[in-house]
């Protein structure tokens, strides 16, 4: 992508409350993940698309388009077995999403739309699950 969206426009594009979920999103990551970061276009659904990867794996991606913002983590089978083994450390609601994602050929495409922080738990778990932290 040419031109990185800077804070301004992010605050614009999402408004001020979900754009500091964004950013607190980002900052937790980053405290567990050194990764390579990359901005790109959102596709048909979104405007921008936030991946994070190493090694030519993607961890997950953040998504924005006006007023919402997306978490996508996508679980191949190996690492859904280890997520259906740990169940009851999830809440209800990380659940429900897991539950009602679609299952394709390359995985399971989970994606959230956080409006808070509250989820952000359930979200490391669920990174932990396909890669352990990196950072001390």
């Amino acid at each position: 992508m040419e031109k990185k969206p800077d804070a301004r426009e992010m605050t614009k594009l999402l408004g001020k409350d979900l754009y500091d979920v964004w950013e607190k999103l980002c900052q937790v990551i980053e405290e567990r993940y050194d990764m390579e970061r990359l901005w790109n276009e959102g596709g048909k659904a979104w405007t921008y698309e936030y991946k994070y990867r190493r090694g030519g794996k993607t961890l997950c991606a953040l998504y924005c388009r006006e007023g919402v913002m997306g978490f996508l983590v996508v679980f191949g089978r190996q690492e859904r077995e280890k997520l259906e083994a740990m169940r009851g450390e999830f809440s209800e609601e990380a659940l429900r999403v897991y539950d009602e994602a679609k299952t394709y050929h390359d995985g399971k495409w989970v994606m959230f739309e956080p409006v808070d922080t509250s989820l952000f738990g359930d979200f490391l778990r669920m990174l932990g699950i396909k890669r352990r932290g990196n950072r001390k």
